[in-house]
């Protein structure tokens, strides 16, 4: 039988089909025997490949390819696929719990029940936990790709938020096709936008995307959501506008080192939630990227089934 390398939880469903048609290697020290590897969060270097000396595929449990040193695969004569788009409405729906929770101040709230000890009506607490509604709201996206274009919908939808959008392929006749305002810029998305939801791939181009003069460009009161990849934000300067009080609040699903450390500075923000990138982490998701992963995979190998 071809041999996978899996070190990572992968669903059920997707592995006891991956265990039918192949043998499943998941010791470190037998990394060499895999002709596959399916990856969800580990960092594929050079080194990794040269270890994994029988390695023809790689097979992305997702969207990204940022993990993988596409460079040394491509020396290795290593095949790497991802599968794309399977886990964005699960992403979507990630980015509106965090719009939620950070307009409404929901993990505040929290944090000052159980984490304090104070309860009750009290007329300091209420002011201090007084939230936005996100009716009429602007939401202004930076990317339109999938996730960001579902994230819209539901805003859109269930909110009555009007929706804004940038990014450097975005045309005014898409933007109209997507029934959404076409922004020139990102300067322009950043000032009118009460919601800034990042939707970028992380490359060269966007990494530290949005930095000290992107965040002063926002309103004060506005929030940024990133479900993305954390070195799209320079993670210093948001601390330090969050800390300041340039920009209202922040929530991040990514950082640029995972896992987070419990001592990254932007954890001990009150107006910062951090949540450890959760946002395919659904059943239903897990369950289509894993499927379609293995299949990719056995396919790439030519396993018959």
């Amino acid at each position: 039988m071809k041999k996978v390398f899996l070190c990572e939880y992968i669903h059920p469903d997707a592995y006891a089909f991956l265990k039918a048609h192949a043998e499943v290697i998941r010791e470190w020290d037998r990394l060499s025997e895999a002709e596959a590897l399916i990856n969800r969060n580990l960092n594929i270097s050079n080194e990794v490949m040269e270890r994994a000396k029988s390695l023809r595929v790689i097979g992305i449990h997702g969207t990204g390819v940022d993990d993988v040193d596409m460079e040394a695969a491509k020396r290795h004569g290593i095949q790497v696929f991802s599968v794309p788009h399977l886990n964005s409405r699960s992403v979507a729906e990630m980015n509106v719990a965090l719009m939620l929770a950070l307009g409404r101040k929901i993990v505040q709230a929290d944090r000052r029940l159980t984490g304090r000890g104070q309860n009750g009506r009290g007329e300091d607490l209420m002011a201090e936990l007084q939230g936005m509604e996100l009716y009429g709201r602007v939401l202004g996206l930076i990317g339109v790709g999938d996730i960001s274009r579902q994230t819209a919908d539901i805003c859109r939808k269930g909110f009555g938020m009007q929706v804004i959008g940038w990014s450097r392929h975005l045309t005014e006749e898409k933007a109209r096709a997507m029934t959404m305002t076409y922004a020139s810029s990102m300067t322009e998305v950043l000032k009118k936008a009460d919601v800034v939801a990042v939707g970028v791939a992380l490359t060269p181009e966007t990494r530290h995307l949005l930095g000290k003069e992107q965040f002063g460009q926002m309103k004060p009161e506005a929030i940024l959501i990133n479900t993305t990849r954390g070195a799209v934000l320079d993670e210093q300067a948001l601390y330090e506008s969050l800390a300041g009080g340039a920009i209202g609040g922040a929530a991040c699903d990514v950082f640029a080192d995972e896992p987070v450390s419990a001592s990254h500075p932007l954890l001990a923000l009150d107006n910062f939630i951090a949540t450890p990138h959760l946002g395919a982490n659904t059943e239903e998701a897990l369950k289509r990227v894993g499927m379609a992963v293995v299949q990719g995979v056995l396919e790439r190998l030519d396993i018959q089934r």
